[in-house]
């Protein structure tokens, strides 16, 4: 038999071994060995034993086979064609997003948990009646009262799961071992996997669909079929029955003998979208996600391996699911920011589905009410096939949206937190007993600077973002470095009410119960959904009207439908507006569009039926009402949003119109932290081709005595920026001296 060899990634993240070391593969591993396999070897001079992923297998040694180790075990045997695709996808990764080839598999390999498999055990009869009566009476006669129990109720039931007998018999492992021992018994066990899908999915339920619905099914399944590969973006109202195409298209790929992956963007959105698919899908669907078990995790992509399922539920992670015959991702919500990794690397999941389904030959397909300003680029210039659906399926009409002035609300001396109009629409749906949803803006939460009075806010003069107020007392520019001090008036009108906005869902919670008294209320935020099953809880009870108002924050305000919620307040708009980021005016937009969407959702009732149901209204309440982002969503006018935002990132040479770099410089020492910043924006200097900011403090200059430093990198060509990346990391590996550590993070 031909020797055979492997190249080894090793587990460990550090770019100096960030390369492949090649093993000869025992003769007794052979059969069982494959790309994608973790496997312990022995490392270094001392032949520690360390963990690795095959990445390649040869029979062609790099050095002399006689000096060559061989590898000590297999850890975790995958040898599916699922994983020849992980592994590529990882390497592509590495290229596209910077950090170690071992920081991508650790990402798209799925980890096996060190976790007890899930045994069932039952106990059944295996001897002759003769035999039994013989044991009967030698029980009787010894008073052996267990092991009669026992004998009796296998004698009527032939077999019993263990868990059974020992709760409700009585009967402990030393007295079903005795009869084993005697031949009267044996014991069968499976290994079971943990299933998380606890609640009894629904009856199917026929929907009639509406004729734009059918239209986006009938395109892309046959688009598909005709060998069209592009992505499709599905452009949709809020309420516009996306869920209900999704479910439709997978079905139609799941006919074929594909499997489907789902990736939703908030772990809020899990419990309905799961009951919505269980009612079609049964038992062949699942979920995951960060609040499952290790255990219930692995499980899952055990089960998806094996072929037991056909669909997989969940945010990014459920990405990298390896089913063995993947035939189409469809990515909901895609324009959310979580979908972007906050770890190396700093993938984001719309492009790395995108890669995975070319890798595939698999389907596509993203939808949004409020896509990316960068998908719906690529639908409007052909590289994605747009598909629209503009009206809501129930018949009912987009909300009303009033737009409130809190400076005038100021002015006019309420100082509270909800405007007149807000308060008098909260009284009167709690008087007709229908529901209301109060979204606190919390996002980008890093102290603007605002008037309360004028709605002056403070912003940079190089880079057009707000300045963010710092524990030094300045206002600091999270891009270039800027700043300038916090003065105690207004610059523009001299008034004393200028600070950075504060508020809580907590506080608002409080003032709810204050301003309308035996209300009943739930609140939604990261406090009150910190232990397992507390998303499922809250919104299965506001669901069944056990509440009448849900206050949260961005979470609440993503995909869900509640029929009798028919009032959204919108309570600090401006927070997401100025938050020290380019993209804080779509990030707006998006919030304000899709926490409207969450109102009237019920459609409309017959008359005669007894029920009142409003029409659905939002308040959105700001001091910038005039800005063109909140007037766009109070329209509910994406294509208004779309060409002035367009406008401004042509001007500012922003993502889509051009990509971005950062480049962030960590060190203990701050001498070097700066000398090795100041190295890396040289060797980016170099290339004319790119415009180079900084280097300077980042957001939070240090953590843990840990000094931050950035540098950021401007080009149209993103492939030129993954040169000057590679460029880089190659530099930092030829320095000896440099203990610091580097992160990219490309189009942050």
């Amino acid at each position: 038999m031909s020797e055979l060899f492997a190249d080894i990634i090793i587990d460990i993240s550090t770019e100096r071994l960030d390369r492949t070391f090649q093993y000869r593969v025992p003769d007794e591993l052979k059969d069982r060995i494959s790309c994608g396999a973790l496997v312990s070897i022995p490392f270094g001079k001392g032949n520690r034993i360390i963990n690795g992923y095959i990445v390649n297998l040869t029979d062609t040694p790099e050095f002399d086979p006689e000096k060559t180790k061989d590898i000590a075990g297999i850890k975790d045997d995958n040898s599916e064609k699922a994983v020849g695709r992980l592994l590529s996808l990882a390497a592509w990764m590495k290229h596209h997003y910077g950090g170690t080839l071992i920081q991508s598999l650790k990402v798209v390999l799925p980890k096996k948990t060190p976790v007890k498999q899930v045994e069932q055990k039952t106990i059944r009869l295996t001897a002759d009646k003769k035999t039994i009566d013989v044991y009967v009476k030698e029980f009787e006669k010894k008073h052996q009262v267990a092991r009669l129990r026992l004998m009796y109720a296998l004698m009527e039931a032939g077999a019993m799961d263990k868990k059974l007998i020992t709760s409700k018999l009585a009967v402990g492992t030393p007295v079903i071992k005795a009869l084993e021992n005697r031949g009267l018994v044996k014991v069968d066990t499976t290994v079971s996997y943990r299933n998380p899908l606890v609640f009894e999915p629904h009856e199917k339920k026929i929907n009639t669909l509406s004729i734009d619905q059918k239209s986006v099914i009938d395109g892309i399944l046959s688009g598909y079929e005709k060998g069209d590969l592009r992505p499709a973006l599905i452009h949709g109202v809020t309420g516009s029955g996306k869920t209900e195409v999704y479910i439709d298209i997978i079905e139609g790929m799941v006919k074929k003998g594909y499997q489907a992956i789902m990736l939703i963007p908030e772990i809020a959105l899990t419990y309905q979208t799961v009951m919505r698919f269980s009612a079609r899908f049964k038992d062949r669907v699942s979920f995951i996600h960060s609040k499952l078990s290790p255990g219930e995790r692995y499980d899952q992509f055990l089960r998806a391996r094996s072929g037991e399922l056909d669909v997989m539920i969940g945010p990014r992670s459920a990405l990298f699911t390896p089913f063995p015959n993947l035939g189409i991702i469809i990515m909901d919500e895609e324009h959310e920011t979580s979908y972007k990794s906050e770890q190396m690397p700093k993938y984001h999941a719309r492009e790395a589905a995108e890669k995975l389904a070319s890798l595939w030959g698999a389907a596509f397909v993203m939808g949004s009410a409020t896509p990316s300003v960068e998908s719906y680029l690529k639908a409007m210039n052909g590289t994605y096939n747009l598909y629209e659906m503009p009206e809501r399926i129930t018949g009912g009409e987009l909300p009303v949206v009033y737009t409130v002035d809190l400076r005038k609300e100021l002015a006019n001396g309420n100082r509270s937190i909800f405007s007149e109009r807000l308060r008098s629409l909260m009284e009167d749906r709690l008087s007709h007993r229908e529901q209301i949803m109060l979204f606190l803006n919390r996002r980008g939460f890093s102290s603007f600077v605002s008037c309360r009075k004028c709605g002056f806010v403070y912003k940079c003069p190089h880079c057009d973002v707000s300045l963010s107020l710092h524990g030094d007392k300045k206002l600091h520019c999270h891009y270039c470095g800027y700043t300038a001090p916090m003065e105690p008036l207004c610059p523009e009108c001299a008034s004393r009410y200028i600070g950075g906005m504060k508020a809580g869902t907590e506080q608002v919670e409080k003032l709810v119960h204050r301003e309308f008294p035996g209300v009943r209320t739930l609140r939604m935020d990261m406090d009150t959904t910190r232990k397992k099953g507390d998303y499922d809880r809250i919104l299965s009870s506001f669901a069944n009207e056990e509440a009448d108002v849900l206050i949260g924050t961005q979470m609440i305000v993503k995909g869900h439908d509640f029929p009798n919620v028919t009032l959204m307040g919108i309570l600090a708009a401006d927070m997401s507006l100025y938050s020290g980021d380019y993209r804080a005016a779509e990030r707006t937009f998006e919030l304000l569009t899709q926490a409207a969407g969450r109102a009237g959702r019920g459609g409309i009732l017959p008359e005669g039926s007894g029920v009142r149901r409003s029409m659905g209204e939002v308040v959105i309440q700001t001091y910038s009402p005039d800005n063109y982002a909140v007037v766009a969503a109070s329209q509910q006018n994406y294509q208004k949003f779309f060409e002035e935002e367009s406008f401004y990132r042509k001007i500012g040479s922003y993502p889509p119109e051009g990509h971005l770099l950062q480049i962030l410089i960590e060190d203990k020492n701050l001498k070097n932290a700066s000398s090795a910043s100041e190295d890396i924006a040289r060797i980016c200097r170099k290339s004319e081709e790119v415009q180079v900011i900084g280097p300077a403090d980042a957001a939070i200059a240090r953590i843990n005595d840990v000094y931050r430093r950035v540098v950021y990198v401007k080009c149209s060509d993103y492939e030129k920026l993954a040169c000057i990346k590679d460029e880089i990391e190659l530099d930092r590996m030829q320095r000896e001296d440099f203990r610091g550590h580097i992160e990219f993070d490309f189009d942050p």
